[in-house]
Formats: C-alpha cells, sequence, structure tokens
C-alpha cells in the first residue's frame, strides 16, 4: 500500500524542516514495519508564496527522497491548495492523509490511521481529544461554530480540521464536488462511505506565527454556513413574518390611542424602530447577496487552482 502524506506548508524555514524529519520517521517506521510501501511519500503544496517557501521545498525534494512538492501559481486559499494537493496526489498513492505544516497535530496517530483503513475504513477523522491549548476566545468561538453548523443541519466532526486520511476512491469521489466555494470539513462527510475517528492532543505551534488570522476564520465560518445551509434565508422570511405581526399590534394600539384623542410623542419610539428596522433589512439583504455572490463564482466556472509547477 502507498501511503501520501500532503502537508499544507507554510513560510518558517525551521518548521518545514521539522516537518520533514517527524513525516519521514513516521514513514520509516510504517515501512519497516511494513504496513505501507517504501515508495510512500510526502507532498508540500505551496500555495503561491512569495516568500522563500518554494525554495526551502526544493532543497528538501533534492536531500529527502521521501519529499515532492506542489507549486501552485498563485494564492488560491488553504481549501483550494489542499484539494490541489489530494488531486495531485491521489493518482500516485492508494491512501491519503492531509495535514498542515504548523506541527500542531500530533503525526505519531498516522500509524493507527493507517490501521483503522486496514479494518475497512475509507474515511479517518483526526480528533483533537481538547482544546487545551486554544485561548479562550478560541475555545469559545470555535464551540459556537460548531453548535452552529449542528444546528444549521451541517454534517461535520467536532473538533476535527482537515488532519484526516482518506482513501484513494474516497478522494476520487470527493473530486465529483465540483463547488469553487469549497468547505471540505463539510464535504468529506457527504461522500458516505465509512468513517471512523482517532484522537490526540494538538500541541502548541513549533515555531512562527499563524498565518489563519481572525479575519480568515471568519470568513471560512461564513464559507461554511452559506456553502452548505439555506436557514439563513428561511430566518429572513421568518423574521419577517414576526414583524409583520409586531406592525399589526402597533397598528391597533395607534387607532386606538387615535379614537381615544390621545397625544403621543412618539418621536424616541419612532427613531428607535427606523434604525432597527432598517439594520435588519440590511442585514437580510446582506445574507442574500452572500448567496447571490456564490451563485455568481460558481456559474463562471473558473478552474479552483493552476499549478506552476510539480516536483515529482
Amino acid at each position: 500500500m502507498k501511503l501520501s502524506i500532503v502537508v499544507l506548508c507554510y513560510n518558517e524555514e525551521p518548521v518545514l524542516r521539522e516537518t520533514t524529519v517527524r513525516l519521514s520517521a513516521v514513514l520509516n517506521s510504517l515501512v519497516e514495519k511494513r504496513k505501507i510501501s517504501s515508495d510512500s511519500f510526502i507532498l508540500y503544496v505551496n500555495d503561491g508564496s512569495r516568500d522563500m517557501t518554494w525554495a526551502i521545498i526544493e532543497s528538501l525534494y533534492d536531500k529527502n527522497p521521501y519529499v515532492k512538492g506542489l507549486n501552485l501559481a498563485g494564492n488560491v486559499g488553504h481549501q483550494n491548495a489542499l484539494m490541489a494537493g489530494l488531486m495531485t496526489a491521489k493518482g500516485y498513492a492508494d491512501v491519503l492523509v492531509s495535514i498542515d505544516a504548523d506541527l500542531q497535530d500530533d503525526v505519531s496517530v498516522i500509524e493507527e490511521m493507517v490501521d483503522r483503513y486496514k479494518e475497512g475504513y475509507d474515511i479517518v477523522y483526526g480528533v483533537r481529544s481538547s482544546r487545551d491549548s486554544d485561548t479562550f476566545f478560541k475555545k469559545n468561538t470555535a464551540l459556537a461554530f460548531y453548535r452552529l453548523m449542528s444546528w444549521l443541519g451541517v454534517k461535520s466532526v467536532y473538533n476535527h480540521a482537515d488532519y484526516r486520511l482518506m482513501s484513494r476512491r474516497a478522494v476520487e469521489q470527493l473530486g465529483n464536488y465540483k463547488e469553487r466555494n469549497l468547505f471540505l470539513r463539510g464535504i468529506v462527510p457527504l461522500i458516505g462511505y465509512e468513517t471512523t475517528s482517532v484522537y490526540y492532543r494538538r500541541s502548541e505551534r513549533f515555531a512562527g506565527e499563524s498565518k489563519y488570522p481572525l479575519s480568515k476564520m471568519f470568513n471560512f465560518a461564513i464559507d461554511g454556513i452559506t456553502s452548505f445551509s439555506v436557514r439563513p434565508l428561511r430566518l429572513i422570511a421568518t423574521l419577517g413574518f414576526l414583524f409583520l405581526l409586531c406592525s399589526l399590534v402597533a397598528v391597533v394600539y395607534t387607532l386606538y390611542v387615535y379614537f381615544n384623542g390621545e397625544t403621543v410623542a412618539g418621536w424616541a419610539s419612532l427613531m428607535l424602530s427606523v434604525w432597527f428596522l432598517g439594520s435588519l433589512i440590511l442585514i437580510a439583504i446582506g445574507i442574500v447577496g452572500e448567496y447571490i455572490g456564490k451563485i455568481y463564482l460558481e456559474v463562471k466556472e473558473r478552474p479552483r487552482y493552476n499549478i506552476e509547477k510539480f516536483l515529482n
């Protein structure tokens, strides 16, 4: 069985070199135990970096027989870059493991993933056993996001990111999902093959800073919600009917005051109503616009990525 480890890489040289050392050790161990073939490999995916990332990958490729490299022509985003790596590697491997190069995910559980695959599972999720290494803010926003996704009817695995093993046939099925607005954590569970999970403790970053700031995490969450659920649109309609009922109550009250000859100042309540309903309308338009924007991107059918160079 030939194993490919698809790695989304970053620009800190110490991280890439340490990642290579650890993943090479995993491959060596699995080869010695005859769980995988000796021509298994590590595929680094460079998402169009303008720094020295690709030069480091080329250097690792020259020195380490396990290392291969994929350089994308321009930055296409985390999910598209990961898809590029998977679609490229599936022609050369029987099983694929995706992982980020920040060394926070425990590479030692790859062997357990391989064991679960040999038991008949096509997809094995790497799931964090806890979020002790996260800040209070990140821990609670992540929990809120997963709960929201569940409430919206989106299938996802709690505390799972993009660290997973997939069989070749699972990756081939993944390639049949053609949307440009990728949210792989929601797409992979839709494939439907046998799945299981392995658990690990996530570490602190080995070096450097995260390339996934709050703004990117927020956009990622919006993509996940709007790519898999129309419930926000239904909520707009529900709110519309709710405020219609409120307005009917207001009409009854206004007529009552009018026929009783009472004077109502009303300026403050009028202004509050205008501002509140105006903001609600803008939010509703924004949600609808988010969906229209995704339709706009999908109908153009532009390629998700372009490959500049493949070191194989």
